[in-house]
């Protein structure tokens, strides 16, 4: 009898270890995480950040890893084309299958160092993959106007003038963001009148410039922090937060036709941060503020979405607004292997659908199509990969995922 008590202990020990191991791709680790940190056999505990480690295949083969030069800095990307992994035999473009499912545009995001590559400008040109660009830094306050009352429009306008040609639409990115500021701004001690009026001056100069040559602008970009808590920056630090207020009005006025975005990051999901969106939302057109759409910009990893990005987007569009998803990738820990490579497809797939269920979004831009120029790299140590074409120009099997996304 004692041995069999003895018997069943251990295999309730076993039991309840094994209950408190991580699946492949969950969570196992990162500051504040109270759940197993320890994974299911085959995988390993992999660091991503400070605040998330995921249980990641530990059997897969890995690809070969090089490096890109972008704007003056080296960052590691995956090649991903050992003859292992498996290839996109998709034989559709991206923005056809978009448009084919009823969405406006697939575009991607693009900045002008990169413009100089004629191998990566000929497919970004090609409007049957993306039927809309948005310029990743040339259109932000610290390239438009370096110091006050003078302004530069000429990388903007590279831009522009290329999307024109292409016959793609043009996303402007951004008017009012607490990053990228030149110092006169951003430590220049103004107080509320004149804050307000120097907001007011930069959104109606930069729209204005531009009018008609837009679809949509990024007015405010990502405003809130993660707990769903206003960002304290010069904005909001000297008028609260009738910096929104006054910028979008200012667009408007500026560019009648163009669509008026808010743009932010972890709003993708349901939580404090989507809440304090859609309340802002609900705010500003309580108070007749113009208001007709949310980026949700979509830096996921691998294997982690959140699984209420449809629900989400829904929960917008009933406000009566559209939606879109702005700066796509799924980035990965490095080396790329067969099995994240496979996984990253699926959670494009994932991701493109939401976007297609749902009427009011209205397009999804990947930001930058290929891992040559992704910024991933340079801002997550040890990962990239993130975009649908690699570092050799080639399509990864996430191309695929798009596309089946669109199908499905």
């Amino acid at each position: 009898m004692l041995q069999l008590a003895t018997s069943f202990g251990v295999l309730l020990a076993f039991v309840s270890f094994a209950a408190a191991q991580s699946a492949v791709w969950g969570q196992c680790g990162g500051i504040g995480w109270t759940g197993a940190t320890t994974c299911v056999s085959g995988s390993v505990c992999t660091y991503q950040n400070d605040y998330y480690s995921q249980c990641l295949p530990s059997t897969a083969s890995a690809t070969s890893v090089g490096t890109s030069t972008t704007s003056g800095t080296t960052s590691t990307v995956a090649t991903t084309s050992t003859s292992s992994a498996p290839a996109s035999t998709a034989n559709i473009g991206l923005n056809v299958a978009a448009k084919a499912a009823g969405k406006l545009y697939l575009g991607s995001a693009t900045d002008n160092p990169e413009l100089t590559d004629t191998a990566y400008v000929a497919i970004l040109s090609d409007s049957t993959e993306f039927g809309q660009i948005t310029p990743g830094n040339s259109m932000k306050w610290d390239a438009t106007e370096p110091s006050q009352g003078t302004f530069s429009f000429a990388g903007g306008d590279t831009v522009v003038n290329l999307a024109k040609a292409n016959g793609q639409l043009v996303r402007g990115h951004n008017c009012v963001w607490h990053n990228q500021l030149p110092s006169w701004v951003s430590s220049g001690n103004f107080n509320a009148t004149a804050l307000a009026s120097i907001v007011e001056t930069h959104c109606s100069t930069i729209v204005s410039h531009w009018k008609g040559q837009m679809y949509s602008w990024d007015v405010i970009n990502e405003p809130f922090n993660d707990d769903g808590t206003w960002r304290t920056d010069v904005f909001y630090n000297t008028l609260n937060t009738t910096y929104v207020s006054i910028a979008l009005k200012a667009a408007r006025a500026a560019d009648p036709a163009a669509k008026l975005y808010i743009n932010d990051y972890n709003i993708e999901g349901s939580g404090a941060k989507a809440t304090a969106m859609l309340n802002l939302v609900k705010q500003l057109q309580a108070d007749g503020v113009p208001i007709d759409g949310v980026g949700f910009q979509g830096h996921f990893i691998v294997g982690a979405l959140p699984s209420t990005i449809q629900a989400n987007l829904e929960a917008f569009t009933a406000l009566g607004i559209e939606v879109a998803i702005t700066e796509l990738d799924i980035r990965m820990t490095l080396p790329a292997t067969d099995a994240l490579l496979a996984q990253q497809k699926k959670d494009y797939q994932t991701v493109i659908s939401a976007c297609k269920a749902v009427t009011g979004c209205i397009g999804v831009t990947i930001w930058d199509y290929t891992d040559k120029y992704s910024w991933v790299p340079s801002t997550f140590s040890g990962q990239g990969a993130a975009c649908p074409w690699d570092a050799n120009l080639l399509r990864k099997p996430a191309y695929d995922g798009i596309v089946a996304g669109f199908q499905s």
